[in-house]
């Protein structure tokens, strides 16, 4: 096997596409579809663009949901990938064919379920929905150009409430998910992919009882 060097000008390496609902200003509903996104425990890690309408909604309102679609969802996303809910659309946003949209719901042709704990609304069409509190802020890029500084924020949140359907549940539990059944949606590259049927090999973490990884009520 021989590596060669290269300078991608992304670094996608194939993440979960999220659908973030966020409340604006005038108290109307926003989504973004996005896949910069990691989970621990029950924290996940957005990055996202600083002077994105997401981003300075969950900035002042500090509740979001993420909702998760799956593999047949892809006419949905690509329905809000070039939109934004910045009335002012920013200039290199134009360049790359982005627009403004102030119903994002009606764009996507997805329906708006009243949350339990936030205010911003969950995705009715999505198997998986997290309602989330900001917890932090983090600066990325500190020690790049002051053209480039700031411009991407890592927001921390923390995860309220989790819903799914009754199809993704592995039977026999009441708080666990059949990964054989969870088909999510995969961005690599801005390129859109579902997981095939099956396991690729047997996991040795797999073998560890999924409650144990509950480090919160651990240390309680």
């Amino acid at each position: 096997m021989s590596h060669s060097p290269i300078s991608p000008a992304i670094l996608y390496w194939g993440t979960p596409v999220v659908l973030i609902t966020t409340t604006n200003e005038d108290n109307t509903p926003n989504i973004a579809p996005m896949s910069s996104a990691w989970w621990l425990a029950n924290r996940c890690v957005l990055g996202l663009a600083a002077n994105s309408q997401t981003t300075l909604n969950l900035l002042r309102t500090k509740q979001c949901v993420l909702n998760l679609p799956d593999d047949a969802m892809a006419p949905n996303v690509n329905s809000l990938a070039r939109t934004t809910g910045s009335k002012e659309v920013p200039e290199f946003k134009v360049r790359l064919g982005y627009r403004y949209e102030k119903d994002k719901f009606a764009v996507a042709g997805l329906t708006a379920q009243d949350s339990m704990a936030v205010t911003p609304p969950r995705i009715r069409e999505c198997p998986v929905q997290m309602e989330a509190e900001l917890v932090g802020t983090h600066t990325l890029m500190e020690d790049e150009p002051s053209e480039v500084k700031g411009l991407v924020l890592a927001l921390e949140v923390r995860v309220l409430r989790t819903h799914v359907v009754e199809e993704i549940r592995l039977a026999g539990y009441a708080n666990r998910v059949d990964p054989d059944k969870w088909k999510p949606m995969i961005m690599s590259f801005q390129r859109l992919y579902g997981l095939k049927d099956g396991q690729v090999a047997e996991s040795t973490l797999a073998e560890i009882e999924e409650e144990k990884y509950r480090i919160l009520q651990t240390f309680r």
